[in-house]
């Protein structure tokens, strides 16, 4: 998915701070990728409004609709830009999108504004290369170059393995690689699972182990766990191995990245949740339904520690409690942390292995 307008005012944000990708030629754009039109967003916003309480808690970035669009056949590509019936395309989806507001929602807000930046930010795009990417990655690797792919979203968010449908709309786990990218599962090498010290949750749906307290709050604080599209505070709990492991599964993680320990300093103790206890039977493992029926947390409790984590540089350094956290963890887990992050500068990561 790519909304031409969001990609234009981060490319002016590069720039401005000294990157600017379109003299340097080291950005091209895949024409398979999907169009987020400027209608996609009021369908988004519109449909979020009438579900109330209800809503899946989308970002409101037109992602779920475009989709919709992409399933049903119907979606605009970044290629479909540069063939002359483009524009004569774009109306008649603009036009089915129109309709569906009206008739399902009695309104259609004004997107005139949008619609002259949408097109403005398709001029932009057509200023980079416009590439099939699934043929670019491929001859890489055939290369023997390394290609890194950098997944959105947490693997609890997959539209096929997530909590559904409290989900977005496309394949969050590793295999979702592969799909986007056209590349082979063989091809997949190391999996780099990376998780909070803690846990946390943007929008509605399922979360066992959330603190609605002052603890909660206090690790929102610490953390600033605010959404990084939204801004919306963040929902936070205790780590969920149950869920952890899921996600390890779902994804074959080989080796993991542990961040924002520097959080959990300063708490005499800590929990990690181990089983849950859902319909009366004790479980370790991601039951099929965690909306209807709420599991509850069975916990283990852990020391705390006090240190201040941020300017740890050595391993030596790393305390004693912190240590047992992470042994702690590796063993539930079966895959080996390998990293250590204490803050939010790139600096601030220890590799432990």
């Amino acid at each position: 998915m790519i909304d031409p307008i969001t990609l234009k005012k981060e490319l002016e944000k590069l720039k401005d701070a000294g990157h600017d990708l379109l003299a340097k030629k080291n950005l091209v754009i895949a024409k398979k990728a999907h169009l987020i039109l400027p209608t996609h967003q009021l369908l988004d916003a519109a449909s979020e409004k009438k579900m109330g309480e209800g809503k899946i808690g989308s970002t409101l970035k037109g992602i779920g609709p475009t989709y919709m669009d992409k399933t049903g056949r119907n979606g605009l590509r970044i290629g479909d830009t540069i063939l002359p019936d483009f524009k004569e395309r774009y109306q008649k989806l603009v036009d089915k999108h129109t309709s569906m507001l009206q008739s399902l929602y009695g309104e259609v807000p004004d997107f005139s504004e949008r619609e002259k930046a949408f097109f403005e930010a398709i001029e932009l795009i057509h200023n980079f290369p416009l590439v099939d990417s699934e043929h670019l990655v491929n001859t890489y690797l055939k290369e023997g170059k390394k290609v890194l792919a950098e997944g959105a979203q947490g693997a609890m968010l997959d539209i096929d393995f997530g909590s559904y449908p409290f989900v977005t709309s496309s394949n969050t786990t590793a295999a979702g690689a592969c799909t986007g990218l056209g590349v082979a599962p063989s091809k997949i090498g190391d999996v780099i699972g990376i998780f909070k010290a803690y846990c946390t949750r943007v929008g509605g749906g399922p979360f066992p182990t959330e603190l609605e307290n002052e603890t909660g709050e206090e690790l929102r604080r610490i953390g600033h766990e605010f959404g990084a599209t939204t801004g919306r505070p963040r929902r936070t709990g205790w780590i969920d191995l149950p869920a952890l492991k899921y996600a390890i599964m779902l994804s074959g993680v080989t080796q993991l990245v542990m961040t924002k320990a520097d959080v959990l300093s300063g708490f005499e103790k800590i929990y990690a949740c181990t089983h849950y206890n859902y319909n009366g039977e004790v479980i370790d493992y991601m039951p099929y339904d965690i909306c209807s029926v709420k599991p509850e947390p069975i916990y283990k409790e852990i020391d705390g520690w006090n240190e201040d984590l941020t300017g740890i540089t050595e391993l030596s350094e790393i305390p004693a409690k912190l240590k047992s956290y992470i042994d702690f963890l590796e063993a539930e887990l079966g895959v080996p942390v390998k990293f250590l992050s204490v803050g939010p500068d790139r600096k601030q990561t220890l590799q432990l292995h």
